[in-house]
């Protein structure tokens, strides 16, 4: 006689772990990195590992002062660090940095319950706080070491605005000789990255391409002059692969992460058309993560025999 074994949730059980999800964001990380530090110079790494120490040293005060498990060796402050030092410029103060590092663990994450309970992305606050705080200094793009030219020394979104930039430069923004901050520069680089976390798992590539897509499709559709060279600039990579994929604030199923991702790039689309806003990524996935619940609510799936309540 067969017996039925029954027996506590979850059943299905995995070995990965924060840590080893968060260590693979990393790995897939350090191409763009690399890519920093050879186009803007050695100071690349010190906003880099300078932000993530600080983001971890937050995170690991805040957990003493409040008698809290510590958490920092899970990575995710690490990560955090990473991204907040990838969006600003290479010319960057330090000590301005470390203002969005504060705000993105201490505001952002710690007090609402830490990692998992934070309902937008801790690293694009910050980079809205440094954003209105510091503006001169965040919208201050050098021009890569080395070179002189009008591509160069200025970011290839402005160049679209003035209709000065052609299909003959979307290798230099491909491989990321223009301006603009660390980790957004080099579109090689970061598809390289966001490959490493399709194969491995670590994110779906539904989110990255329908906000990409999206982008070039509305930006078309609201007159832009080359859209598919505004997909590859302006931190649309960036965001598209390495935040809008935040398990913690973007949706559960995969309609919820195509209507996301449809969303960001109909909000980044308008924002750089009508607004010629500098930071229209950040915001469209700010503006995203606020509706998530009720995506979430929206295309979640009805249980198996279950019943629509009223």
């Amino acid at each position: 006689m067969n017996e039925l074994t029954v027996s506590v949730s979850p059943h299905l059980r995995s070995g990965r772990t924060t840590r080893k999800i968060m260590l693979d964001v990393l790995i897939a990380l350090s191409p763009a990195l690399i890519a920093s530090v050879v186009i803007f110079g050695w100071r690349c790494l010190l906003l880099t590992g300078v932000s993530a120490a600080m983001c971890v040293a937050c995170e690991f005060v805040w957990e003493k002062l409040m008698r809290q498990p510590v958490t920092v060796t899970d990575l995710s402050a690490v990560v955090t660090g990473v991204l907040l030092a990838f969006n600003v410029p290479s010319t960057m103060p330090v000590w301005e940095l470390l203002v969005g590092d504060v705000v993105a663990i201490i505001c952002v994450k710690m007090l609402f319950g830490g990692i998992g309970c934070n309902f937008v992305n801790p690293a694009l606050v910050g980079r809205v706080v440094m954003f209105f705080s510091f503006t001169a200094d965040m919208t201050n793009f050098p021009a890569p070491e080395g070179t002189i030219d009008a591509l160069s020394s200025a970011t290839p979104l402005a160049l679209i605005r003035e209709g000065s930039i052609g299909w003959s430069e979307f290798g230099q923004i491909f491989i990321g000789v223009h301006g603009g901050v660390l980790g957004e520069t080099c579109a090689a680089a970061l598809i390289l990255g966001g490959l490493y976390l399709c194969v491995r798992k670590v994110i779906k590539p539904i989110i990255p391409l329908a906000y990409v897509g999206s982008c070039m499709l509305f930006s078309w559709i609201f007159g832009s002059s080359q859209p598919v060279i505004a997909a590859f600039s302006g931190g649309l990579l960036l965001g598209a692969i390495f935040m809008a994929t935040d398990y913690v604030t973007s949706p559960t199923t995969n309609l919820g992460k195509l209507i996301f991702g449809l969303g960001c790039g109909l909000l980044t689309a308008m924002m750089r058309t009508f607004a010629s806003s500098a930071g229209a990524v950040t915001f469209s996935i700010l503006l995203m993560n606020l509706v998530v619940p009720y995506i979430n609510d929206l295309t979640a799936p009805k249980p198996f025999g279950g019943v629509e309540t009223k």
